[in-house]
């Protein structure tokens, strides 16, 4: 039985293209960047819905967070229901008053919903199988199931760590992932805060966090 169970997943799993979690198909440090530490960071989701924006926040705030380090969500300070622009003037007038140091700000790339159909009647041969009753009674549910519509939501995230030294900072680190299965996002906002939070350290721009 068990090996039936295994067999009909390898079939389906061969039938269905799966969409990959996040991880980080680009990482670029800025070589020209001769700064410190950074203490007073802001972190900014730039797009997407507000509930969304806040989660990411919230979960980066807490994986940035460490001793000597302060990081705030960008709600604390913003007003910023969907698709609102923010005014770079009050902007910029946080920044000082806050005396942020450093800003994480993250952007959707790309964001869709694709349909792939799935056919019902999938074939691979199983030479192992001994005899006809074996092998039909592993198939028949993969031969006669019908076909049917599978909806996936994908999506890609840009993330930017600038420094905000006068007159208006630079980019000290960017990058972007891969194309990623969307479909739950607080489980890819949290996948998301812990790669991102990972390169950083390895980049050296925040220091490993205290076990």
């Amino acid at each position: 039985m068990n090996s039936r169970r295994l067999l009909l997943a390898a079939l389906l799993g061969c039938a269905v293209s799966a969409v990959a979690s996040p991880k980080l198909e680009l990482s670029w440090k800025n070589p020209s960047y001769t700064g410190g530490a950074f203490h007073n960071i802001l972190v900014l989701g730039l797009n997407g819905q507000a509930a969304n924006r806040a989660e990411f926040e919230d979960r980066l705030t807490a994986a940035l967070s460490r001793p000597g380090t302060s990081v705030y969500p960008s709600y604390e300070f913003l007003a910023r229901p969907d698709a609102t622009p923010i005014d770079m003037n009050d902007f910029r007038s946080l920044v000082r008053e806050q005396k942020f140091d450093g800003i994480v700000v993250a952007r959707l790339t790309k964001r869709e919903t694709k349909s792939t159909y799935v056919p019902g009647e999938v074939y691979a041969p199983v030479p192992y199988y001994a005899t006809f009753y074996g092998y039909y009674s592993t198939l028949y549910p993969v031969v006669y199931s019908p076909g049917y519509m599978q909806t996936e939501k994908v999506a890609q995230v840009e993330v930017n760590f600038y420094s905000t030294r006068p007159p208006d900072g630079e980019l000290v680190w960017t990058g972007t992932t891969n194309t990623f299965d969307a479909s739950s996002a607080v489980k890819r906002i949290k996948d998301l805060s812990k790669i991102i939070c990972e390169e950083l350290e390895k980049q050296k721009i925040i220091a490993p966090k205290s076990k």
